[in-house]
């Protein structure tokens, strides 16, 4: 993955994945797509069409938007509709050699302040993750739909501390490294393992094999004053739909629980 470039108030990434670009179009323009590697989405397949991003279970956590630009498949961008100022998301898929696309990603419409910029901050932090998790899905598991589950709660302290907490928590060793197996279960938590495909600063990566196949992602970040502690996972077919929705509840609670450890 390239390091993303500042343009003005707008960045771009960009990442290369396996697969033809009409498959890469599926992961990044429709919503199973987009819901197996992000956040749930509901994408109607169209210039003007509306596209609506769940961030969580309250209605103020579904988020309307629009297609603002269709090209199939090559180019899509999601906006807030027509006159509506605020975030542009531009995505380009490029064919490379060797079955694989290139997808950049152009992430503009910032405006100025403390508000914005920390949505700005937030959001070159953030897009890393996910787009390491879009490249996971369509190595390991192209053309199938996940169930994600994610549970976020903020965390007293810095994120350096938050995640110092978390690993001890979760018993995860302080030399463990790609190609690691791991086992997550603490004191009432559900379990989770799996490979560990990347360690990061202050985020692990996941090929999950246990409670069904999968990725997660183990994350903390800038949260205000506090930090955003994350265990997310997005699990395939049928018994990934049944893990999801009971583990996902059980890893929020597990979370605020340890908020003030």
């Amino acid at each position: 993955m390239t390091q993303h470039e500042q343009r003005g108030r707008s960045f771009e990434l960009s990442v290369e994945v396996p697969g033809t670009p009409e498959e890469v179009w599926r992961a990044i323009a429709t919503g199973p797509g987009i819901s197996s590697w992000y956040v749930p989405h509901q994408v109607q397949e169209q210039a003007g069409g509306v596209a609506v991003a769940s961030f969580g279970d309250s209605p103020e956590m579904q988020i309307s938007g629009r297609v603002a630009a269709w090209d199939p498949p090559r180019r899509i961008v999601f906006d807030g509709g027509e006159g509506v100022d605020g975030l542009a998301f531009e995505w380009l898929i490029e064919a490379r050699t060797g079955g694989t696309c290139v997808v950049r990603l152009i992430n503009s419409g910032f405006g100025s302040g403390a508000e914005w910029d920390a949505q700005f901050d937030g959001l070159q932090e953030g897009w890393p993750l996910f787009l390491r998790n879009l490249q996971l899905h369509l190595t390991h598991f192209g053309g199938q739909t996940a169930t994600s589950a994610l549970p976020m709660a903020p965390w007293a302290g810095a994120p350096d501390e938050a995640w110092d907490r978390l690993m001890q928590a979760l018993g995860v060793p302080a030399d463990a490294g790609e190609s690691d197996r791991l086992v997550l279960q603490a004191t009432g938590s559900p379990r989770l393992a799996g490979t560990v495909i990347e360690r990061a600063q202050r985020r692990l990566a996941l090929l999950v094999d246990e409670p069904a196949p999968g990725t997660a992602f183990i994350a903390a970040e800038h949260l205000g004053d506090a930090s955003g502690v994350s265990i997310w996972s997005y699990l395939y077919g049928p018994e990934g739909a049944e893990a999801a929705s009971q583990d996902g509840p059980a890893w929020q609670a597990w979370l605020h629980s340890h908020a003030e450890a």
